[in-house]
C-alpha cells in the first residue's frame, strides 16, 4: 500500500464506501430510487402545467426535473454522509480505522468522494429521464455552469452532511436530524412545489438556507427562459459560504469514537448476547 499515490488510496476508499453503499437498500431507494419516483408522481399530476416567470413561461415538467435532479445530489450528500458517517462511528469502524498507519484525512476524502460520485449518477439518471419523458432541453452552452453548479452544491452539502455527523451524539439520531432539516427545507425551496406565491415569510427562510438558492441555480441551467450561461454567482457565493461554515463545523467537532451512549449500549447488548448464549 505504501507504493500508492494519495489519489489511488482515496479512489480505493471512495470504492469502498460505494460498495458498501450498493448494499444497503435502504440508502439506495431514499437516495437515488425516491427522487425518481417522485419526479414521476409529480409530472403525472402537474405535468401538464406551466410556471410564469418575469423572463417566459417555462413547463413544470421541466422545474421537476431540475429541481429534483438537485435535491437528488443533495440526499447523495448531505443526508448520506449525516447517516452513514454516525452509524460507521457507533459500529467502532472509524475508531479502527484511526489506528491504521493511513491518514485520517483520507478516509474523509473517501466518504465525500463516494457521495459525489452516488450525486453525480443520481443526476445523470434525471436528467436523462427529463430528456426522454419531460422535454428537458439540454443548451450545452449552459453545461459549464450546470457543471459548476453542481460541483458547489455537492461541496457545500457534503460539507454540512459532515457537520450534522459530528454534532448528532448517535447514529439513531441522525436519520432523524438529518431528515429533519431537509424535508421541510424542499418544501419552500422550489423542489416539490413552486414557491413564488407563497408567503413572504417562507420565501425569506428558503432564501436563508443553502437549499433554495442551489436549486434555482441548477434549475436555471435547464430552463429556456434563462439565456447561456446561466451562472448565479451570487447563489452559488452563498451556497459555498454555507459549505465552508459546514466545513469548518466538521472539523473541528469531528469525533472518531463513539459517544458513551452508544459504546454503552453496544455493550449491554453484548452482555445480553453472551447470556442468551450461555
Amino acid at each position: 500500500m505504501s507504493g500508492l499515490s494519495t489519489g489511488a488510496l482515496i479512489v480505493r476508499q471512495a470504492r469502498y464506501q460505494l460498495l458498501t453503499f450498493w448494499r444497503i437498500p435502504v440508502a439506495l431507494f431514499f437516495t437515488l430510487a425516491l427522487p425518481l419516483i417522485m419526479l414521476v408522481l409529480f409530472n403525472a399530476l402537474f405535468g401538464s402545467s406551466d410556471i410564469d416567470t418575469d423572463e417566459g413561461t417555462w413547463s413544470v415538467r421541466q422545474f421537476y426535473t431540475g429541481g429534483l435532479a438537485a435535491f437528488t445530489a443533495v440526499s447523495a450528500t448531505f443526508t448520506n454522509l449525516a447517516n452513514m458517517v454516525p452509524i460507521r462511528r457507533d459500529e467502532g469502524v472509524l475508531k479502527r480505522w484511526r489506528g491504521t498507519p493511513l491518514p485520517t484525512w483520507m478516509y474523509i476524502a473517501g466518504f465525500v468522494l463516494s457521495a459525489v460520485i452516488i450525486a453525480f449518477i443520481g443526476v445523470v439518471v434525471m436528467l436523462t429521464l427529463g430528456v426522454v419523458a419531460y422535454d428537458l432541453q439540454i443548451e450545452w452552452a449552459k453545461m459549464p455552469a450546470a457543471a459548476v453548479t453542481f460541483l458547489v452544491g455537492v461541496g457545500a452539502f457534503a460539507a454540512l452532511g459532515m457537520a450534522v455527523a459530528a454534532l448528532v451524539s448517535t447514529a439513531s439520531s441522525a436519520s432523524a436530524v438529518a431528515n429533519a432539516i431537509i424535508l421541510p427545507l424542499a418544501f419552500i425551496s422550489n423542489v416539490f412545489i413552486v414557491t413564488d406565491d407563497a408567503p413572504a415569510w417562507i420565501g425569506t427562510i428558503g432564501d436563508i438556507f443553502p437549499l433554495k438558492p442551489f436549486v434555482e441555480s441548477f434549475q436555471d441551467c435547464f430552463n429556456p427562459t434563462v439565456d447561456p450561461p446561466g451562472f448565479n454567482w451570487a447563489q452559488l457565493g452563498y451556497v459555498a459560504l454555507w459549505g465552508i461554515i459546514g466545513g469548518v463545523i466538521a472539523v473541528r467537532r469531528f469525533r472518531w469514537e463513539p459517544s458513551g451512549t452508544s459504546a454503552r449500549g453496544r455493550r449491554a447488548r453484548r452482555r445480553h448476547a453472551d447470556v442468551a448464549a450461555s
